[in-house]
């Protein structure tokens, strides 16, 4: 008795039962299945804990600018009274300059006396005295 081959199966289904095999039947279909399905799920967790992590990092820096936007405000402040010092400062040393200049004058003058450069001196100062 001659047998007859027995027909065979496309490719694709012998690689479907095969991979079935392999996977232990449905418990590993179920496997899969709950791999895909949960897929998104995965996605959104990650996501949280990337923005968990990110805020973590992100407060501080925040925290931090705002503090130094208070001392850039504050160091904005007292430089704008610094600049006010520093022009009074200017000008009481024109003032004293001047002064110098006249006295300087009336020592080296050719015709300069003790009382010549007394009047000049009381003159100076009685001008220090009316500003």
């Amino acid at each position: 008795m001659i047998s007859a081959p027995a027909p065979e199966a496309p490719h694709w289904v012998q690689v479907l039962l095969s991979l079935l095999g392999v996977l232990g039947g449905t418990t590993g279909l179920a496997a899969i299945a709950t791999v895909v399905s949960q897929r998104g799920k995965f996605k959104a967790d990650a996501a949280d804990t990337l923005t968990e992590a990110a805020l973590t990092l992100v407060q501080p820096l925040q925290m931090r600018i705002t503090e130094l936007e208070g001392e850039a405000l504050s160091s904005r402040s007292e430089l704008g009274l610094l600049r006010e010092q520093v022009n009074q400062l200017q000008f009481v040393v024109r003032v004293l300059s001047r002064t110098l200049d006249r006295w300087r004058t009336a020592v080296h003058a050719p015709d300069a006396t003790l009382r010549k450069i007394r009047t000049v001196v009381s003159e100076s100062e009685r001008m220090a005295e009316d500003r």
